[in-house]
């Protein structure tokens, strides 16, 4: 029989130590996460100077680039002229169009580059010396501040005719850029001002950058799958392209998922880079505005500040991110293990009908 002090012993309970060193992270979320989130919300429904409600009418201008008129709390009746509308509409389409593009345009890039290095790095019969060296050296630009980024491939990408980038330099060594003999200039490419050539060099940061981090996430996946298959696959004489499509890409599925869903989340969101790579003081281009960088403009424009877009824009991105999250888990969900919780509720049902056949004793 247990004695008195062991009682107690068995009676204290830990659990509330656990929620006290959990407890700073939901602090530190209500504060700068949640709650700034929720004003969000609420500031969509508000006037440009997020004052007075408007309802729905910014989401109408947003969505459809027509204007309404409404009447404020106040009394005061409030006008988004059409023209204004339209605008603003037009400039939140071309946004979100830049966003995608410039998220497709490194994701596959990316995604193809790390999981083709994963792959390689864990592969038990090659014999690759200095791995570990590697892997931190594809990983070290993930590390690498975006401003410091910007402002290294704004060097390297110049196109002034007279005193070009390092870039232009070297493809006119190579004979792709030409220069005149006579006035000295170089015929650049528009690295900077290009349409697509900008957003060419943009996906590239951005696939240098999170490559690595990307490998890595794929590498821990790989490695956690049960060795004795893919020593059964080499007994069989599997190939290295079989192996890699029976056994490796299904059973990475859950972390290809997650992958997926961070970098849609991470490339909707995108900013820093979009926003620091230019040279035009005025920001008149419109080719690397993502949606992100239409919120900021909005909400910090000196001259006619407007929060209430600035905000509904937020929304609608965090609706967008969050149903195109919701089709990225159900595309990639295991349909074995489904299908495996769907036979076992059908057994369990089964037998229960048995039992109940039975006066509730099972035979």
């Amino acid at each position: 029989m247990a004695s008195g002090a062991q009682r107690r012993i068995k009676s204290i309970s830990y659990a509330k130590y656990g929620y006290i060193f959990i407890l700073p992270f939901f602090i530190v979320y209500f504060f700068f996460q949640l709650w700034p989130l929720i004003n969000t919300f609420v500031l969509s429904f508000k006037d440009f100077t997020g004052d007075e409600s408007v309802g729905l009418a910014n989401y109408k201008a947003i969505l459809q680039g027509v204007g309404t008129k409404m009447t404020l709390d106040s009394g005061a009746e409030f006008k988004i002229a059409d023209r204004t509308a339209r605008v603003i509409h037009e400039n939140f389409l071309n946004a979100f169009k830049n966003t995608i593009i410039l998220w497709v345009g490194n994701f596959i890039p990316q995604i193809i580059l790390s999981l083709s290095l994963a792959v390689w790095f864990t592969d038990a019969q090659l014999k690759i010396p200095g791995k570990g060296f590697f892997k931190i050296v594809m990983y070290l630009p993930n590390i690498i501040t975006a401003a410091s980024v910007a402002v290294l491939f704004l060097q390297l990408c110049g196109e002034a005719e007279n005193v070009p980038g390092s870039l232009n330099l070297l493809l006119n060594k190579m004979g792709i850029v030409s220069r005149d003999a006579v006035s000295e200039k170089y015929d650049t490419i528009k690295f900077i001002t290009g349409v697509w050539q900008s957003r060419g060099v943009v996906m590239f940061i951005q696939t240098w950058m999170w490559f690595g981090n990307t490998m890595i996430m794929l590498m821990s996946g790989i490695q956690g799958i049960n060795p004795s298959l893919f020593e059964a696959a080499s007994i069989d004489g599997a190939s290295s392209g079989q192996v890699f499509r029976k056994i490796t890409f299904p059973l990475l599925s859950p972390i290809m998922a997650y992958t997926l869903v961070t970098s849609m989340i991470g490339g909707l969101q995108m900013f820093d880079i979009p926003y620091l790579y230019h040279k035009d003081p005025n920001r008149t281009s419109t080719n690397l505005k993502t949606v992100a960088v239409y919120i900021y403009e909005y909400f910090h424009d000196q001259v006619d500040p407007k929060m209430g877009f600035a905000g509904c824009a937020s929304v609608m991105l965090f609706i967008v991110t969050l149903i195109l999250g919701c089709i990225a888990f159900y595309l990639t969900r295991d349909k074995d293990e489904i299908a495996k919780k769907k036979q076992r509720k059908k057994i369990a049902k089964q037998n229960k009908r048995e039992s109940k056949q039975f006066g509730g004793l099972t035979i």
